[in-house]
């Protein structure tokens, strides 16, 4: 009987608890009474001899991160990262839950692919990796993958996604819709018209990507396909989550499919709330990432969308890549960055701290919403009597330096290094037990 006893904590940024958590549910959530008296203090802890206790005075008790939208490379680019080590940085970031995209190779189409994964997740036992199956077979936009048997196997694939290529077809796109309603599944989309945004496209198309010689990607090549791909939503019945959503316009669109009751969600990468393009200016390839930085302006309607639950969910679109793929000239460059272990900290400086979100709000953004738009059971829950014990412990006021070479991912492509941030995270806790900290 393994039992666990989270002294003083504020769950959810409220009230100082006790939380007692034995064979991986809560036992008992006890407000602390005062400064010399406990009401009902660890109320079961005599039930084990054997009790960890963590002393979490003053620190913030969110339920387990989700992540929607990480890249764990295994199988085949296991010089990137692998699922342990990806796992390892989704737990000191916080998560509990990841959701490892099908851009693998081989790619994850079939049930035999995606089971992998989730064996290989089940194997590591830091964080529950839930695999994301391909919309088409070997992302090649045309023809549907096995999204039935994926759906149907052990691994119980419910989203779908051809992230890092758009399902352009809108015939596909629409016969993928039509098939994941059967299984209660969701497409998320990589939204990014290939005509607008070609092969070569890699910068914010612009003032800066004139004047640095970089081929321009405009913000109008997601917004085309946001906008189709929602009205096919609306005809499907379907559901559509729009992945890494990084501009004004696309918020407008989502905003406008939501009032129309429209079943669409959305997401943000943490980079896409603080970064902006002008950090292109001295042509580090770090900062190449798809979709692209983008101005001033697109960041601040991130922020308010999220703010205001147009944007349902933050996902970190963690992309390592070894240093042979990342380190070229620009145009050259692998796109993405990495994000789990510092995804919590970017959100509690950008939103937490201006006062756009409280920390409930942060476990609706990075917790309940993900778990609830991935299907996920037992994560995103409330911190409450009879739950998972799956559990975050943030210290609010920790101010650190992101030092890339501390980093658990195998890869060091991190465009927060030598950055101060706010709000760490101290302790991980996986159905009771201690996975960070």
């Amino acid at each position: 009987m393994s039992s666990l006893l989270i002294r003083g904590a504020r769950p959810l940024g409220g009230e100082p608890c006790d939380v007692y958590v034995e064979d991986g549910l809560i036992r008992s959530v006890d407000r602390v009474a005062g400064a010399g008296e406990r009401a009902g203090a660890g109320r079961g802890a005599s039930a084990s001899e054997h009790v960890e206790t963590v002393d979490a005075a003053g620190l913030v008790l969110l339920p387990g991160l989700v992540d929607l939208h990480t890249h764990l490379r295994e199988p085949g680019r296991e010089d990137a990262e692998t699922v342990r080590t990806g796992s390892e940085a989704a737990a000191a970031g916080g998560y509990t839950a990841v959701l490892a995209m099908a851009n693998t190779s081989p790619v994850t189409d079939t049930a035999e692919a995606a089971l992998r994964v989730w064996q290989l997740g089940r194997d590591a036992g830091l964080v529950d990796v839930q695999p994301v199956g391909a919309v088409s077979k070997g992302l090649a936009g045309e023809e549907l993958a096995e999204i039935g048997l994926m759906a149907r196997s052990a691994a119980a694939v419910r989203v779908f996604s051809d992230d890092g290529r758009c399902v352009a077809d809108p015939l596909l796109m629409r016969r993928a819709l039509e098939y994941v309603k059967t299984y209660g599944g969701v497409i998320s989309q990589h939204s990014q018209d290939p005509a607008l945004a070609g092969p070569s496209a890699c910068c914010h198309e612009g003032e800066l990507s004139g004047r640095l010689g970089l081929p321009g990607w405009p913000g109008v090549a997601e917004e085309v396909i946001v906008a189709r791909d929602v009205m096919l939503a609306r005809h499907t019945g379907s559901r559509l989550h729009v992945a890494h959503v990084s501009t004004a316009g696309s918020v407008e669109v989502v905003r406008w499919a939501k009032a129309q009751g429209i079943a669409v969600s959305a997401e943000v990468a943490p980079h896409h709330l603080l970064l902006t393009t002008d950090l292109l200016a001295g042509y580090d390839p770090t900062y190449k990432v798809n979709p692209p930085l983008r101005p001033a302006e697109d960041v601040e309607a991130l922020r308010a969308a999220l703010a205001d639950g147009t944007i349902d969910a933050v996902a970190t679109d963690h992309a390592p890549h070894a240093r042979q793929d990342k380190e070229h000239a620009f145009v050259d460059a692998a796109f993405g960055m990495l994000g789990l272990e510092t995804a919590l900290s970017v959100v509690a400086e950008v939103m937490v701290a201006s006062g756009l979100l409280d920390w409930a709000g942060v476990a609706r953004v990075m917790s309940t919403n993900p778990a609830t738009i991935a299907g996920l059971d037992g994560h995103g829950r409330p911190i409450a009597v009879g739950e998972p014990a799956n559990l975050t412990l943030v210290d609010p006021a920790a101010a650190f330096v992101v030092d890339r070479d501390d980093s658990l991912s195998l890869s060091r492509n991190n465009p927060w290094h030598g950055r101060s941030l706010t709000g760490r995270v101290i302790g991980t806790f996986l159905r009771g037990v201690r996975t960070f900290g």
